[in-house]
């Protein structure tokens, strides 16, 4: 592991040393900033952005946090004793550090699978009604008439197709909690 503190970090960023202090994290098993200001949080993950290019996630509770939240690709604010602004600029609240591992593995996994089928129902969806009107054209000699009343048309997105996905994005599970809580490696078959 390694253990570094704020005023290390001053030296690495001030003196250009970003890429020997990549080599070096890489090697490690864990990475503690302790001691950091606010800047050199965000300026950490923006670093692992650039150079690594691989998603991030930053953890916070407390106001110091923020602009590390937000230079994440995914932010996640713990409520806690030093307020709310934390949870207010992340993309996902959680009350304690323990609901982590649940919030990745069990409702990541579910949301993962739900948009990637609901996805491809989409494509489904239009593909067969924008093959309808192709097929229909020439049925009809290529002359611009609609098959469909205009007000069909819109109701067709809204009402008629749209009702399925959102039930099926919101209560489809795949696997239960207590499986992808015991098979983490479940969360990889998706991608």
């Amino acid at each position: 592991g390694l253990v570094i503190d704020g005023r290390t970090m001053n030296v690495i960023f001030q003196g250009g040393l970003e890429e020997k202090f990549l080599e070096l994290t890489k090697r490690c098993r864990s990475v503690l900033c302790c001691r950091s200001t606010p800047l050199q949080k965000s300026m950490v993950v923006k670093l692992v952005r650039r150079q690594l290019k691989v998603m991030t996630l930053s953890i916070g509770d407390g106001a110091n946090d923020v602009s590390m939240i937000q230079a994440a690709d995914v932010g996640i604010g713990i409520s806690g004793q030093e307020g709310m602004q934390a949870v207010m600029a992340s993309d996902f609240a959680i009350s304690r550090f323990k609901h982590l591992k649940k919030l990745l593995l069990v409702h990541g996994h579910w949301c993962y699978a739900r948009l990637a089928k609901m996805v491809i129902y989409f494509f489904y969806k239009n593909v067969n009604y924008v093959s309808l009107l192709f097929w229909y054209q020439f049925f009809c000699g290529f002359s611009g008439s609609t098959m469909i009343d205009y007000w069909q048309m819109i109701f067709f997105n809204l009402f008629f197709t749209s009702v399925p996905p959102l039930l099926f994005g919101v209560l489809d599970r795949d696997v239960s909690a207590e499986t992808l809580l015991g098979l983490p490696e479940l969360y990889k078959d998706g991608q």
